[in-house]
């Protein structure tokens, strides 16, 4: 069965894909711009991510999901993870006014399917320890659910 061309899915995703139709669409933008992903990443300040990316230079980049104007507004975690990214973006849908967001980040438009940066992200480059420990839990998260998929009662 193929699932990314199944009638049922495809109904009204572009329209309002929620915060898993966006994460989709951000996470194939990313993996065409030459990042690896993740998707609920954990953080070292007890936070998590909605989706980080990792490019070949090891650069990491945050994107933090906003499906709708409540969300966004409901949610002021976000200035805690700009100290563990290069750079951070928020990722919403369409409809969402993008003029409320804050311009010192990036905005990635996004359905279900594709995303689109309307406004590149400032970089600001992480210490060299954060990088590194970051990357050693990027590499032990994406390791960790791979074993998960071989063997799901562990």
């Amino acid at each position: 069965m193929n699932f990314c061309s199944s009638a049922e899915a495809d109904k009204g995703a572009t329209e309002h894909p929620g915060a898993a139709g966006l994460a989709r669409g951000v996470s194939r933008l990313l993996d065409s711009m030459g990042c690896t992903v993740l998707t609920e990443f954990p953080l070292g300040n007890g936070r998590r991510v909605d989706i980080a990316g990792l490019d070949r230079r090891g650069a990491f980049l945050v994107v933090e999901i906003k499906s709708s104007l409540t969300d966004y507004r409901a949610d002021g975690k976000w200035p805690e993870y700009l100290a563990f990214c290069d750079a951070f973006y928020f990722a919403v849908g369409s409809e969402f006014p993008l003029t409320v967001l804050p311009p010192a980040v990036g905005i990635i438009v996004a359905d279900a399917y594709q995303g689109a940066v309307v406004r590149p992200s400032p970089v600001a480059p992480m210490k060299p320890a954060r990088r590194k420990a970051l990357t050693l839990r990027f590499a032990r998260t994406a390791a960790t659910r791979l074993r998960g998929l071989l063997d799901p009662c562990r």
